[in-house]
């Protein structure tokens, strides 16, 4: 969490045992933060075509989703510290639903803008989500068993992620009109709103749950754990001291950034690369729905993750992730047809564990730092919105085929991170605390 200074008293006081019934409430969080985030791999491709937009000019719209986390992170840290882990859920919700109910106006004006500016709200809300739930899920249990926890609750995100391209290939894609775009302006002006109008049904059915769940959250009984209580570093740690001073935790904020930016350019051009006639050679409606084998795949691997996680290292099996998801990718750059889109499909297998397993890593044993840890960590993510403008420019440049040589260079970070920079150095770790 972002400027928080609260983290596990000591180990003793972590919880002996997983508050399962707070875990599955928390869970449902990642589950619609994880639909609305991969949703605009629907919506780029929609809008794309309705404005004509250049590969650039369409990542902006990851650009305005995951700018908001490194804005937003700082002052959801603060909301958490003033007003606890639940209330910010319920704010956060209440963000989200006003951000996908911007939409209507979007699509009732055609603005490319307004939907920009949806987007920034929507984030906003998934930002505060981000920042309570992530850590909070760490201290609902024993704290070696905190990352196998984390990639659990994160697979119900990411099956979130798989159902959103199917969900919006139906109700965006399927629902657009195959009419050719007038050439007078008047023209021009009726058909982007006759074409945007197909994303205000699903946003309407989002905002409805989202405040449904917001009043859920709202009335369950969490419980008050000791190990969350607020108290100030310089009680147990040197004033000095810094989370600049432990680079496991710099490393995995940059780790975060690149893997992310990878995870993001990957899937927001991915319906687009399979509809090419060079590679899938299908219409984007169901280019887009074969985007769900991606997320599945991602799913899976979370799942499995969780549990093989409690038998080998997690460092080692971040790296092994990274090195498969770099020879796929890669493997995708030299082939064509449907052995580069299933190749592509494959990363989200490998990339299903990495970001759990890279934040867990990098609030390890820092005690009372964890707080700051946390939300530079979640600022990270800003990766999202900066790789994707690069890529979609090499897109623009050089076609989307060998774009792809972006984020497979990413994955080389994340193995360097899974060898060496998850490393916590002698003088590092605090004696007196661990870190969940």
């Amino acid at each position: 969490m972002a400027g928080i200074s609260s983290a596990p008293a000591n180990f003793a006081a972590a919880p002996s045992h997983t508050n399962r019934g707070a875990l599955t409430i928390v869970t449902t969080l990642f589950f619609m933060w994880g639909f609305c985030t991969v949703l605009n791999d629907a919506l780029i491709p929609h809008l794309q075509s309705i404005f004509s937009l250049s590969y650039l000019q369409a990542s902006l719209i990851q650009l305005a989703f995951f700018t908001s986390y490194f804005i937003f992170a700082q002052p959801a840290g603060w909301l958490v510290e003033r007003i606890g882990y639940q209330r910010t859920m319920v704010v956060g919700l209440v963000v989200m639903a006003a951000g996908a109910l911007l939409f209507l106006p979007a699509a009732s004006t055609a603005i490319y803008g307004i939907f920009l500016g949806a987007q920034v709200v929507l984030a906003a809300g998934v930002t505060l989500l981000q920042v309570a739930a992530n850590p909070y899920v760490t201290i609902l249990g024993p704290p070696e068993t905190a990352g196998s926890r984390l990639n659990l609750t994160q697979a119900f995100n990411t099956l979130g992620d798989t159902v959103a391209p199917y969900f919006g290939s139906m109700l965006i894609l399927g629902r657009a009109t195959t009419e050719t775009a007038p050439t007078d302006a008047a023209g021009v002006a009726a058909y982007h709103i006759r074409q945007a109008s197909t994303v205000r049904l699903p946003y309407i059915l989002i905002a409805s749950i989202l405040i449904l769940l917001g009043v859920a959250i709202a009335l369950f009984r969490f419980p008050r754990l000791e190990v969350t209580r607020d108290f100030r570093p310089s009680d147990l740690t040197p004033s000095s001291d810094s989370i600049w001073k432990h680079p496991h935790v710099w490393l995995g904020a940059i780790a975060i950034f690149i893997y992310v930016g990878a995870e993001v350019s990957v899937g927001s051009f991915l319906a687009k690369f399979i509809a090419d006639p060079a590679i899938g050679g299908m219409t984007l409606e169901s280019a887009t729905k074969m985007v769900t084998f991606y997320w599945a795949g991602m799913m899976a691997g979370r799942f499995a993750g969780s549990y093989v996680m409690q038998k080998v290292a997690s460092h080692k099996l971040l790296a092994a992730a990274g090195l498969g998801g770099f020879l796929v990718v890669l493997a995708s750059v030299f082939t064509t047809g449907h052995t580069a889109m299933w190749f592509i499909l494959a990363v989200g297998l490998f990339n299903s564990i990495m970001f759990p397993t890279i934040f867990t890593l990098g609030v390890a044993e820092v005690g009372p730092l964890t707080g700051r840890a946390s939300g530079l960590l979640v600022q990270g993510i800003v990766g999202g919105a900066l790789i994707p403008v690069m890529m979609g420019k090499l897109a623009d440049t050089y076609g989307i085929h060998h774009a792809l040589l972006l984020p497979c260079v990413c994955y080389l970070f994340v193995i360097f991170y899974g060898l060496r920079g998850y490393r916590i150095h002698a003088g590092e770790a605090h004696s007196e605390l661990r870190a969940v």
